[in-house]
């Protein structure tokens, strides 16, 4: 089977899609203080890695095919210190970077993936470009859900294949046909 680039790039929102889903499923598992908790001066509360993203989806989303992805407007060093208050903001700024990223997945066609865009002057393809942040925010969002899970004062709800049900799930899922179908398909069904 032929995989045409078109196939990427619903592949690839998708993975942002369930990377998203993830962040807010163990956001929502805290109590709204619990998101501004950081264990010490060098880390990070949730609130600010929300912070990080945002800014870093709003400069590298907007105008992509035509800027840099380094905005002169972002400030980096300003998204790592403790701006934002309530869990309003944080839930806004993280839905605005989300928004920048998928208005911006939503207008790229195939032609425009072997094209070359700047981040801080270094030229990356498109395609080179999103899987750069297809890496860096799950990253991000592992880092949201391993400090969710160490907060949460009531049980977790676990988001992936919970604790000593492996081979369940993989018994249904071997007793299905085979299919070609993406692996995100399942799994945003299953921690919604």
């Amino acid at each position: 089977m032929e995989t045409k680039k078109s196939d990427y790039l619903e592949s690839v929102k998708k993975q942002f899609i369930y990377y998203r889903t993830l962040g807010e499923k163990a956001m929502a598992q805290l109590y709204p203080e619990q998101l501004f908790e950081r264990e010490g001066e060098e880390s990070n509360s949730i609130a600010i890695i929300v912070q990080h993203l945002s800014g870093n989806m709003r400069s590298r989303w907007t105008d992509f095919l035509v800027s840099d992805g380094e905005k002169d407007w972002r400030d980096r060093d300003l998204e790592f210190e403790e701006a934002l208050q309530t869990q309003d903001e944080v839930f806004s700024a993280w839905n605005k970077g989300w928004d920048c990223l998928f208005s911006t997945l939503d207008q790229l066609e195939e032609r425009h993936l072997d094209h070359i865009i700047y981040i801080r002057n270094e030229g990356h393809t498109v395609i080179e470009a999103i899987n750069r942040q297809l890496a860096h925010y799950p990253y991000h969002i592992g880092q949201i859900v391993f400090q969710a899970k160490r907060l949460a004062r009531t049980p977790w709800q676990s988001l992936s294949i919970p604790r000593k049900q492996s081979s369940q799930y993989n018994s249904a899922k071997f007793a299905r046909e085979k299919t070609v179908r993406h692996f995100t398909d399942d799994e945003l069904d299953r921690i919604k």
